[in-house]
């Protein structure tokens, strides 16, 4: 009886390498050059066959594979039938390929892999997430550049991880809070790649850096009436801001949800949709305020505009309504703590209109796992950093419930 295994010339090589047979048969091994070759990631050893899945070339390897076997297997029994044992010779003579076998696809290079990552999410429409993507492989390709490190998935490793985070922090001047995001995102890119059969590297899990997350600005309840009573032309740039503003602190939406409301969302003083960011479906009950300006964005009269001209007119929105209290920013960078002192309208951005709704809304009594239901927050750890429950909060409701106080 013959058994045959395929095995590859060399396995840990980075180019293509031929694919051999082993022939057992009577106490006896013949090696035999079946004139096929492949990348080795491209080969599965344990079922002796080239990966198809993101190679859909490699089915007809495989099928020549298949047909190599039933040939040197013909052969033996061939042979053993007239009496004699196959040579290597003529083992090899009896592998001829039915139909002439594509060239392996040449291999992508580590960039080309990180750019087709970040075209699958702009192809999803997540254009914000591709956004960030496209910021870290900069960051990446920089440092590349910069130092002559050869960034590749072999080396992305606690090495890497060293030297990549003292040039972000020294060289780039990203905060600590920063430098977190993009090692986080250069590890989901390894993810993707290794669920993908791109690399076997493990080590880039251990990447690490001391998240400090900065601290949260929300307006007050009386500021948010103070810009809704403001007086502004109808109509006109400003008024649209803050329409839109409004409607974030009402509803608790990103602004990528916002803007992608449709009839079809809207259920009575419902709102029901999929989130762009996450992919999760959220209901939002809408506040009398909020009714009119969804009625208003789905009419066209209040019109989106793009998030960083959005961030522009807030900020000028804000300095108009006086929204000058002194807030402090504390950043901090290499773990040293940085701070400066700006005017609250100055800070001011249309993500403060999710954090504002979170903060707000538990102020007013309501439990904290609706509010994460209609944010679409799973996890406290994740909600929490959009809350910013003031210290003339927590002593008013202090006081409301054990007495004494002002």
């Amino acid at each position: 009886m013959a058994s045959i295994s395929f095995l590859l010339k060399e396995p840990n090589a980075t180019k293509v390498t031929p694919i051999f047979a082993f022939l057992s048969f009577d106490g006896q091994r013949a090696k035999v050059y079946t004139g096929l070759s492949i990348l080795p990631k491209q080969w599965l050893k344990a079922d002796q066959r080239a990966q198809v899945r993101g190679y859909p070339d490699n089915g007809t390897l495989n099928d020549a594979l298949e047909l190599a076997e039933k040939q040197l297997l013909t052969c033996y029994q061939n042979q053993r039938a007239q009496g004699m044992l196959p040579s290597v010779e003529v083992l090899r003579a009896a592998i001829v390929p039915a139909l002439p076998v594509p060239k392996p696809a040449p291999a992508l290079s580590f960039w080309q892999h990180v750019g087709e990552w970040e075209s699958q999410k702009r192809a999803a429409g997540l254009l914000n997430t591709a956004r960030t993507y496209a910021t870290a492989i900069r960051h990446l390709r920089e440092f590349a550049q910069t130092t002559g490190y050869a960034v590749d998935f072999d080396t992305i490793t606690p090495t890497f991880g060293d030297k990549f985070t003292t040039y972000l922090v020294e060289k780039v001047r990203l905060t600590d809070n920063t430098v977190s995001k993009v090692l986080a995102r250069v590890k989901r890119f390894m993810k993707w790649a290794a669920e993908r059969g791109l690399h076997t590297n493990t080590r880039y899990t251990q990447l690490r850096w001391a998240l400090r997350e900065p601290d949260v600005m929300t307006l007050t309840a009386a500021e948010v009436a103070h810009l809704a009573a403001l007086s502004l032309p109808a109509g006109g740039y400003l008024d649209n801001a803050r329409g839109l503003f409004l409607l974030s602190c009402y509803t608790g939406l990103r602004y990528s949800d916002l803007v992608s409301i449709q009839p079809q969302h809207l259920h009575g003083t419902t709102l029901r949709l999929v989130m762009q960011k996450t992919r999760d479906v959220v209901t939002v009950p809408l506040r009398a305020e909020a009714v009119v300006l969804v009625g208003q964005l789905l009419s066209g009269e209040l019109r989106p505009v793009a998030n960083a001209v959005l961030n522009r007119y807030l900020k000028e929105l804000g300095q108009r309504a006086e929204l000058a209290s002194p807030v402090e920013v504390v950043r901090y960078r290499a773990g040293k703590r940085e701070s400066e002192t700006l005017p609250k309208w100055q800070r001011l951005t249309c993500h403060t209109g999710r954090r504002t709704f979170a903060t707000l809304a538990l102020e007013q009594g309501l439990r904290p796992e609706l509010v994460m239901k209609i944010t679409g927050h799973k996890s406290w750890a994740s909600f929490k950093r959009y809350v910013n429950i003031t210290a003339d909060v927590v002593s008013r409701e202090f006081h409301k419930v054990y007495g004494g106080g002002a």
